[in-house]
C-alpha cells in the first residue's frame, strides 16, 4: 500500500530537518555487551547488544542499522534503541565492516550490497538466542540494506526475520548519485565524500598490505563510488555496482510486514521511485510532503518532536504484540 500521512514539521526546510535530527547528538544509548561476528573472508562485525535484566526471547529482538559513514553510535540509532529497550525488548544495534568499534577489524569494505554480512550477523544473533523474533530496521543506506536483505530473505523463505522498517532507503542507487551532483545538493556530497575519504585513507593506514588507494579530500562522492568502491567489491563501474545493488528490483519479492517512510522533500533519496512499484499487501510505502533525510522532526516539541521514533516505537509495539 503506497500512503501519504500527515507530517507536521518544526521547520520545513529539508536541510534543517536533516541536520537538527542527524548531528546534534544529545542521544544516550543503552548498556550494551559487544559481541563478535566472524564473516568468511576474516573480517569481524561488532553488534552492541542491550539485553534487559529481566528479558525473555519471547520479548522480541529489535536490530538496527545505520547509514553511511555512520555506526552503532549514530544518534537515531541510539535514540530508536533507547525506546526499545525501555520497552524491554533485546537491541542489537549493528555495525558494517570497519565501522564504529569495528574500524581496525575489518579490510574490506561495506558497501549498498552488503546485505549478506547484516544476514550473517543476524544468523549469528539467531543461534544465540533461537527462540527469539527479530525485527530489522534501518537507516539511509541502512535501510537500503534492509530493503534489499528483506527481499533476498523472501526468496529464500526465510524466517529470519519478522519484519522489517526502512527510513529513507535509496532503493535506486543510480538516481540518488545523480542527486548528489545536483548544485543545490553539494553540501550532502561534500560532507559524505570528505567521511568516505577520511575512512577510507584510516582503512590503508591500519593495513598497509592495501595496494595505495587513489581517493584525495576533494573527490566526489560519485567518483569515490566509480574509482574506489566498484573496483574493490568487484564492479566493473559504478554504473554496475549501481545496477547490480539497487533494492528496487526485491520490493515485490518481500514476504514478511513491512514499512517504507520517505520525505517528498528528502534531498539524497528520489520519492518518485516508489510510484511505478506493484507492492506487495505485506509492504507499505508510507510518504510525507516534508522531513528531510531521517529527519522528521516535528511541530509539537511535546509530544511529535521525534515524530520518526514516535513511529517506529508503535511499529515494534505492534509486531511484538500481535
Amino acid at each position: 500500500m503506497k500512503k501519504k500521512i500527515d507530517f507536521k514539521p518544526l521547520l520545513k526546510s529539508p536541510y534543517y530537518q536533516t541536520v537538527i535530527a542527524n548531528y546534534f547528538d544529545f542521544a544516550k544509548e543503552p548498556p550494551s555487551t559487544t559481541h563478535y561476528v566472524r564473516l568468511d573472508d576474516g573480517d569481524v562485525l561488532p553488534l552492541e547488544v542491550s539485553t534487559p535484566k529481566n528479558w525473555t526471547p519471547e520479548k522480541g529482538s529489535v536490530a538496527l542499522l545505520h547509514g553511511l559513514c555512520g555506526s552503532s553510535k549514530s544518534t537515531y540509532v541510539k535514540r530508536v534503541a533507547t525506546r526499545a529497550y525501555n520497552k524491554g525488548r533485546q537491541t542489537i544495534r549493528l555495525n558494517m565492516r570497519g565501522c564504529g568499534i569495528g574500524k581496525s577489524l575489518a579490510q574490506n569494505i561495506y558497501h549498498a550490497g552488503s546485505s549478506s554480512d547484516m544476514e550473517k550477523a543476524l544468523l549469528d544473533i539467531k543461534k544465540h538466542f533461537p527462540k527469539t523474533k527479530i525485527v530489522l530496521v534501518g537507516f539511509s543506506l541502512g535501510a537500503h540494506q534492509t530493503v534489499k536483505l528483506a527481499g533476498e530473505l523472501g526468496k529464500k523463505d526465510s524466517n529470519l526475520l519478522v519484519g522489517a522498517y526502512a527510513v529513507s532507503p535509496p532503493i535506486n542507487l543510480l538516481t540518488s548519485a545523480h542527486r548528489f551532483s545536483l548544485p543545490k545538493n553539494r553540501v550532502y556530497s561534500e560532507y559524505f565524500s570528505k567521511k568516505l575519504y577520511d575512512h577510507i585513507d584510516s582503512l590503508h593506514k591500519l593495513f598497509p598490505d592495501l595496494p595505495p588507494h587513489n581517493i584525495s579530500p576533494n573527490t566526489s562522492i560519485n567518483d569515490i563510488d566509480e574509482l574506489y568502491i566498484a573496483k574493490r567489491a568487484n564492479f566493473s563501474s559504478a554504473i554496475d555496482y549501481y545496477k547490480e545493488c539497487s533494492s528496487k528490483k526485491l520490493v515485490q519479492d518481500i514476504k514478511i510486514p513491512m514499512k517504507i517512510l520517505l520525505a517528498e522533500d528528502d534531498p539524497i533519496i528520489a520519492p518518485d521511485e516508489f510510484d511505478d512499484l506493484q507492492l506487495p499487501d505485506n509492504v507499505d510505502v508510507l510518504k510525507t510532503v516534508y522531513g528531510g533525510h531521517i529527519g522528521f522532526i516535528g511541530k509539537n516539541i511535546f509530544k511529535d518532536f521525534r515524530w520518526m521514533d514516535n513511529l517506529i516505537e508503535e511499529w515494534i509495539e505492534n509486531i511484538f504484540n500481535n
